[in-house]
Order: structure tokens, then sequence, then C-alpha cells
């Protein structure tokens, strides 16, 4: 899938996963090696995240069942907990540094695209 942030018309992966089931969202990106630029993860339902088992940092976005952007986590090392994002219907994982190159931002709004999905 596609995931876009139509407030600032930048594409924030082009190659999306989408984990569902509660085995898809226990494992995440756990057994990666890394995440290269484009891709990421939308943990569905999700209001926090770990990181055990990480090889590698991430930047999270924690959204609203609209699609809005309520939190953003940058550059999580392995072995951290985020915090529990009140209202968070599902969590956007993506390389770090993405959110700050894509000028993302608290209220954002992100549009997601099933039909390109992987």
């Amino acid at each position: 899938m596609i995931i876009r942030n139509i407030t600032r018309n930048t594409v924030l992966t082009n190659q999306c996963d989408h984990a569902r089931s509660f085995f898809a969202r226990l494992k995440g990106l756990q057994l990666k090696k890394d995440l290269p630029a484009g891709s990421g993860m939308l943990i569905t339902p999700c209001n926090s995240i770990h990181m055990f088992f990480m090889r590698f940092p991430i930047d999270a976005i924690f959204l609203d069942k609209d699609q809005n952007v309520l939190y953003i986590e940058e550059d999580i090392k392995p072995w951290r907990i985020s915090k529990v994002i009140k209202n968070s219907r599902s969590v956007l994982e993506l390389p770090a540094g993405t959110a700050k190159a894509t000028g993302t931002i608290l209220c954002d709004r992100l549009e997601i695209n099933q039909a390109a999905s992987t």
C-alpha cells in the first residue's frame, strides 16, 4: 500500500505492509535486518509499540481513526517502548528520519491507498 501525507503532499511509504492479526502485530519488524527507504509497516489496531529484538531505529507515527497524526516518536532505538497514545488506532513504522524528511508534524492527515497493497 501507499501512504501519503496529504497535508504536506509527500509520500511517506510506497511499499507498506499491514499488520492486522495478533501475531503479525506482535512480530512487526522484529526479524528484519533493516527497513529500506520507501518501506514501512502499518499496525492496526495499535496505541503503543515495543522495539524488542529490533536491529535498527525507526520513526513511529501514531494515527487516530481518521488518519490524523496524533503523536510522532522519531528515531526510536532498539529495546525501547513507546508511551501509550490515547485515541491512537494505528501506528505507521518508517525508516528513522522519514518524519523529518517529509515534514510530517502533529495534526497532518495521511491517506492510505489500499489498492496499491503488496
